[in-house]
């Protein structure tokens, strides 16, 4: 079985969408192929269709049910805050031990962890999404945006995540859609700065199957 997590430079710059976009490549072409995403926020069950973990769900061609949604998100919260913000919200925490061993309990066939907001992002008193990623020792797959900033953003991501030990199977320059910097531009300076890196670039699209040329570049990639 392969794994590997997505993670991302920062929150909003397209880690669902491009797991959702990467399952539905996968088993395009035959390929079994889970998703997870352990922690949410922000999650409200009313609209679950349009939470992370339905997106998920719907591109592996599952109903989004309550069941289904526990099932690939057992730690969610009200609150769209941090994980360890939103849970004290509720009075709760997360155990880091419970999320490594349910990660670690995966199908046959492909497994995509989606993380939760940015690499920094705390969980607890103590653990940070870069914690999750080097204790589950997976490849990671950086998201980063096109934005004005996010040069500097997705290689502070980059140099933190590979001090950490972990590898980094993919950087996917999401277009971030304001047009202030082209995505071309943006993926070719990374590129100079992260040569053993492989990068790929997925275009403002209204619909994820307008990109399915350019998921199927990025699951070449592994």
């Amino acid at each position: 079985m392969s794994a590997y997590f997505i993670t991302a430079t920062g929150t909003d710059v397209g880690k669902t969408f491009v797991a959702a976009g990467l399952v539905r490549t996968l088993r395009a072409q035959g390929k079994a192929v889970r998703a997870l995403k352990p922690v949410v926020s922000g999650f409200d069950m009313a609209k679950a269709r349009a939470s992370d973990p339905g997106v998920l769900l719907e591109a592996m061609g599952e109903a989004v049910t309550q069941e289904t949604v526990a099932r690939i998100s057992p730690w969610r919260y009200a609150a769209p805050l941090s994980p360890d913000m939103a849970a004290a919200r509720e009075g709760r925490e997360i155990d880091f031990d419970a999320l490594i061993a349910f990660c670690r309990k995966a199908a046959p066939g492909t497994l995509l962890v989606e993380g939760v907001g940015g690499v920094m992002v705390p969980l607890d008193a103590r653990h940070t999404v870069l914690d999750w990623m080097a204790a589950l020792q997976i490849p990671a797959i950086l998201v980063a945006g096109s934005y004005l900033g996010a040069i500097s953003h997705t290689l502070t991501a980059a140099d933190a995540v590979m001090r950490a030990g972990v590898a980094i199977a993919a950087l996917v320059v999401n277009d971030s859609g304001d047009g202030a910097v082209p995505l071309a531009d943006t993926a070719a300076t990374l590129r100079r700065f992260l040569p053993a890196t492989p990068i790929a670039t997925i275009p403002r699209v209204a619909q994820p199957g307008e990109a399915r040329a350019d998921f199927a570049r990025l699951a070449a990639l592994f």
